[in-house]
């Protein structure tokens, strides 16, 4: 991804020229809020090598509890794939070591916790700070950024007026310019928590050369966010700090696939004005699926309360996972649904989400060139695999121009035989592949995947 990086001098200047008169003394509250405020290095390291990242944190307790904004974990990267965090004051070299507690799955935060209590002793909750009642279009907000550890983490100060407020489906603020560091908080003029910024969205451009028309292009910055998550959407959950790295317990319904009505279908089924998610890829032993739910189920309400009407429509899918994930396995949750021309009723008693992706076995196998790692019940819906038909294994990573890759085997690929031996576990799998690996006078060998619920016979050749 390109970075692109303004001045400080224009940070300051909008600043400057954005504060109104009566305000509260940016500088005083800038040094204040500074304490709340942190960078954080990690170490990403997977099957080829080990990459630091550095991203920004906000302090939320006295125990020196500190999140970090979704998107920078990604889920398929492996729990013991993260390693060495790391925290660092703004203005300072100094590391404190920190451990990773592990994800919130309702807000998407990252967890992470100092290591020192005297290191927790330096930093200051931002939530100890007075919230803001109500953030409208217009208002003025200012929040942090940080520069690169190469400068120390040296702080700065952007300010922007809000441009817009939506649900999408939290309760956010879109200002006209950037107004903080990913994952850092926001402030009104006057000092109070407004929300936190998240990662941004990019924004459209077009590109003219002398030679060319307009080329259309997407840029992102990745330092700095104009997206304000306003802070009475997360607040309530914040204290919901990972029991443990995987982020367990997380509600499950067994339902993988959702998508708001077409319009032209809600007209037909006379559901004009309301919101609808028609269901699809129901898991047969799952806990919708096992209270009755079907296939083109179309959800209306949630214990008796109308799915809201959000734009884009899409968003809707989004507020019904969040609604779920409130929740915990065991609780009961009653879907209002139309089946046909009928409404139903249906009471569905969470479960726990099954094994994910992050928590799965997995081996590399460095002369084939991938990773397998267990097949999970995320992938018998993907594969159409008929009912209690799994195992065997799944391919999660491919070295490129590896020789798995230039076989024409894919992430996601299903296998199902090796050299003609058919795999019922995962175990099974890794016993055949590593008395391949083992032999050195193999010079190929077959396997026989699933791909989209089509057969692939691939023939792997060995240097």
């Amino acid at each position: 991804m390109m970075r692109f990086f303004r001045p400080l001098a224009l940070h300051v200047l909008s600043l400057a020229v954005g504060v109104t008169s009566g305000a509260s003394d940016l500088g005083t509250l800038f040094a204040e809020r500074l304490a709340s405020v942190v960078a954080v290095e990690f170490t990403i390291e997977t099957e080829l090598d080990r990459r630091q990242h550095f991203v920004s944190g906000a302090v939320i307790d006295d125990k020196g509890t500190i999140i970090i904004p979704g998107g920078n974990l990604l889920p398929h990267v492996a729990m013991d794939q993260l390693k060495d965090f790391k925290v660092y004051l703004p203005n300072s070299d100094t590391a404190m070591p920190a451990t990773y507690l592990g994800p919130n799955v309702l807000t998407g935060f990252y967890y992470l916790r100092l290591n020192e209590a005297s290191s927790a002793a330096k930093l200051k909750p931002f939530t100890d700070f007075a919230i803001s009642p109500r953030t409208r279009l217009g208002d003025e907000l200012w929040g942090i950024g940080l520069r690169g550890k190469d400068e120390n983490f040296a702080p700065y100060v952007l300010s922007s007026r809000v441009a817009l407020v939506a649900k999408l489906p939290n309760q956010t603020a879109i200002t006209a310019q950037d107004v903080g560091g990913p994952g850092l908080p926001v402030f009104t003029m006057t000092g109070e928590l407004a929300g936190l910024a998240l990662n941004p969205f990019g924004q459209n451009f077009l590109l003219f050369s002398r030679n060319q028309n307009g080329t259309p292009i997407m840029l992102v910055n990745a330092e700095e966010s104009s997206v304000v998550l306003l802070a009475e959407e997360f607040l309530p959950y914040l204290q919901r700090i990972p029991e443990n790295t995987a982020g367990r317990p997380v509600s499950w319904l067994g339902i993988y696939g959702m998508q708001p009505v077409d319009p032209d279908v809600a007209k037909l089924l006379k559901l004009e004005g309301r919101a609808g998610l028609v269901l699809s890829d129901l898991k047969a032993d799952g806990p919708a699926a096992k209270a009755g739910l079907k296939d083109r189920d179309i959800v209306l309400a949630i214990d008796g309360e109308p799915l809201p009407r959000l734009k884009p429509d899409r968003v809707v899918v989004g507020y019904f996972g969040q609604a779920m994930l409130k929740r915990r396995p065991g609780e009961k949750v009653t879907l209002t649904a139309l089946r046909g021309a009928e409404e139903i009723s249906v009471e569905v008693v969470l479960g726990d989400e099954p094994k994910m992706v992050r928590e799965a076995e997995r081996k590399y196998f460095e002369q084939f060139g991938f990773t397998a790692r267990e097949f999970l019940a995320a992938d018998s819906i993907m594969h159409r695999a008929a009912g209690g038909e799994h195992g065997g294994a799944v391919v999660h990573f491919l070295k490129p121009n590896g020789a798995a890759a230039a076989a024409g085997l894919r992430p996601d690929d299903w296998i199902r035989e090796i050299d003609g031996v058919v795999v019922t576990s995962y175990a099974a799998a890794l016993e055949k592949l590593a008395s391949l690996e083992g032999d050195a006078q193999r010079k190929e060998f077959v396997l026989l995947t699933s791909r989209g619920g089509e057969t692939q016979v691939l023939r792997i050749k060995l240097n």
